[in-house]
C-alpha cells in the first residue's frame, strides 16, 4: 500500500527512514535521559484549569514494565484494541506504551467506535486485554440484557442457572477457592463463552475498568457471565495505574492491590479508616509544564503525591476509593457529603436511571438531577428520545405504556415519577444522617453525553459544568 490519507504498509514506512545515516539516530538516542520529560499528558480541567503532566522516560517505561507483570501479560501474545482517546494516560498506557514493552498488537478502531461500533471491532480482533470506562461496560451490560430478554422456556431457565452458577463460583474465586464443580463448566459451555462471543472477549484474560467507578449492578452482571471486571485506580500524575485488579487479586468495587514497587498512604484518615490517598513510587511525575507552585503543592516534602482522592484500605490491601475531597458537597449546614456513593446507589435502585448527579453545596438541602436510559445517535453521539429497551421494560413492569423521554418527562407518568420517588426513599433509609438525604429531584430532557458537554472524554461527570447548564432547573428545586 503506498502513502494514500498518510496510509503505509510496513516496509514503506520504515523505508521513511533510510536516508538517515545510523549516526544521526545515535546522536538522538544518546542524547535521551531517563529523568527527561517524554510525555506531556493534560488534566482534564473538571475542576480548574488543564494542567500540563510531565512524565519522564523512566515514569513511561518503568510503569508499562510493572503494570505487564502484575497483569501477568505474556511478551508477543497479546492483542488489544485502541478506541479511547490517546490524550488520556490510561489509554496511552495500555494500548501504546505497554504494548511497546512487551511486543502485544494494538488495533486502532474506527473513529465512531464510542457510538456503537465498538463491539463489531472486537469480534474482528478478539482482543486478549480490553479496557474499558464504566460507560462501555454498561452499554455492553444493556447489548447482552436485550439479546438475553429474546430468551423464552428452556432457554431463559438455562440462562438464569448458569448466571447463578457464574457468580457463586467466582465469588468464591475471589476468596482463594478454586473448587471448579462441574455445573460451572457445563454454564462455561453453554452460556459464557457464548455471551464472550458476542462482545468480542471470547479470547480475552484481563477485564480491565478505569477512569470512574464501576456501579456494583455492572460489576456483579459481568461477574454472573465470567466476566471478572478488574478495576484501577491512577491519576496522569502516576503515569496511569496505581492500582490493579486482575483474576488472582480480585475484590468486588476494589480497585486492586497496589503496583509491584510502588507504595501508598492514607493521609489524615477518619474514625471509618477513610483518608486523602497519597502515592509514592517510580510512576510519580516530574511536575507540573511551568507550574511549580502547583507541583509543591501536589508533592510533598518525602516525595509524596497527595491524590486529592478519598479511600480506605481493608486487611488484605485492597484500595477501595470513596470519593474526592472536591467533589464533597459542604451542604449550608456544614454537614460533608460525598456524591459518588449517593447517585452510585440511585442508579442501583431505580434501573431506568442512566446518569445521577448530586447538588447540595453551600445550600440547605440536597437535590438531584436524573436522566433517563435512552437510545443513541450512532453517528453524533447524541443522546435521542427514545427510552433503551432496559427503560421500556421497566415502564411495562410498572403498567406505564411511555416510550420516549417526553412520554415521561412531559405528561409527567405518575407511575413513572411514582417508582423513582419510592427509589429515592430507599436510598434515603440507607441515609447516616438526614443532611444526606435527597429532599427533591428533577427528571432532564436529555441523557448526559460527550455531544452535550455534560461527559468528559472518559465519560466522567462535568460537574461544574452540568450545574451551569442546568441552573435553572436546579435554582426550581431550591425556590
Amino acid at each position: 500500500v503506498k502513502n494514500c490519507n498518510n496510509l503505509y504498509s510496513w516496509d514503506d514506512f520504515m523505508e521513511l527512514g533510510g536516508s538517515i545515516p545510523d549516526t544521526q539516530l545515535e546522536q538522538v538516542i544518546q542524547s535521551q535521559k531517563a529523568n527527561q520529560c517524554a510525555v506531556l499528558i493534560y488534566t482534564s480541567g473538571t475542576t480548574g484549569i488543564p494542567k500540563g503532566v510531565m512524565l519522564s522516560h523512566d515514569n513511561i517505561t518503568w510503569t508499562a514494565g510493572a503494570v505487564a507483570k502484575d497483569l501477568k501479560l505474556t511478551e508477543k501474545h497479546e492483542m488489544v484494541v485502541s478506541y479511547l482517546p490517546l490524550s488520556h494516560i490510561a489509554a496511552q498506557m495500555m494500548d501504546i506504551w505497554v504494548p511497546i514493552k512487551i511486543g502485544a498488537l494494538t488495533y486502532f478502531a474506527q473513529p465512531d467506535a464510542l457510538k456503537g461500533t465498538l463491539i463489531n471491532t472486537l469480534k474482528e480482533v478478539k482482543p486478549t486485554v480490553f479496557l474499558g470506562v464504566p460507560r462501555i461496560w454498561e452499554k455492553m451490560q444493556v447489548e447482552v440484557k436485550k439479546n438475553s430478554a429474546r430468551f423464552t422456556g428452556l432457554s431463559k431457565k438455562v440462562f438464569v442457572w448458569a448466571r447463578n452458577i457464574g457468580f457463586k463460583v467466582n465469588s468464591k474465586k475471589m476468596l482463594g477457592k478454586h473448587n471448579i464443580p462441574m455445573s460451572y463448566r457445563m454454564a462455561k459451555t453453554i452460556v459464557f463463552s457464548k455471551v464472550k462471543m458476542s462482545l468480542g472477549l471470547d479470547h480475552c484474560h484481563s477485564f480491565i475498568s478505569g477512569a470512574a467507578p464501576l456501579n456494583q449492578e455492572t460489576a456483579e452482571f459481568f461477574l454472573s457471565l465470567d466476566i471478572p471486571i478488574g478495576e484501577l485506580y491512577g491519576l496522569s500524575e502516576s503515569s496511569g495505574p496505581h492500582t490493579i485488579s486482575h483474576q488472582n487479586n480480585y475484590r468486588l468495587l476494589s480497585c486492586g492491590k497496589i503496583l509491584s514497587g510502588c507504595k501508598n498512604m492514607l493521609f489524615q484518615q477518619n474514625k471509618d479508616g477513610i483518608g486523602e490517598i497519597c502515592l509514592w513510587g517510580r510512576h510519580i511525575f516530574m511536575g507540573y509544564l511551568e507550574r511549580e507552585t502547583e507541583t509543591t503543592e501536589a508533592i510533598d516534602e518525602e516525595g509524596w503525591l497527595h491524590s486529592g482522592d478519598l479511600g480506605q484500605l481493608d486487611s488484605l490491601g485492597f484500595l477501595y476509593v470513596t470519593g474526592r475531597i472536591k467533589e464533597i458537597l459542604i451542604t449550608a449546614g456544614a454537614e460533608n457529603v460525598a456524591p459518588i456513593p449517593i447517585e452510585t446507589l440511585v442508579k442501583k435502585k431505580i434501573p431506568i436511571i442512566s446518569n445521577a448527579m448530586l447538588v447540595g453545596d453551600k445550600l440547605k438541602f440536597l437535590t438531584m438531577l436524573l436522566t433517563l436510559k435512552c437510545e443513541i445517535n450512532q453517528m453524533s453521539g447524541e443522546p435521542l428520545d427514545n427510552l433503551t429497551s432496559e427503560a421500556i421494560d421497566f415502564c411495562r413492569d410498572l403498567g406505564s405504556w411511555a416510550s420516549t423521554v417526553t412520554d415521561i418527562v412531559k405528561r409527567k407518568d405518575s407511575l413513572i415519577y411514582k417508582a423513582i420517588q419510592e427509589g429515592i426513599n430507599d436510598v434515603n433509609q440507607e441515609a447516616t444522617s438526614n443532611a444526606q438525604k435527597i429532599q427533591k429531584w428533577v427528571i432532564l430532557e436529555k441523557d448526559f453525553s460527550i455531544y452535550g458537554g455534560e461527559l468528559g472524554p472518559m465519560m466522567k461527570l462535568k460537574r461544574h459544568f452540568i450545574a451551569q447548564k442546568y441552573k435553572k432547573q436546579i435554582d426550581q428545586m431550591y425556590h
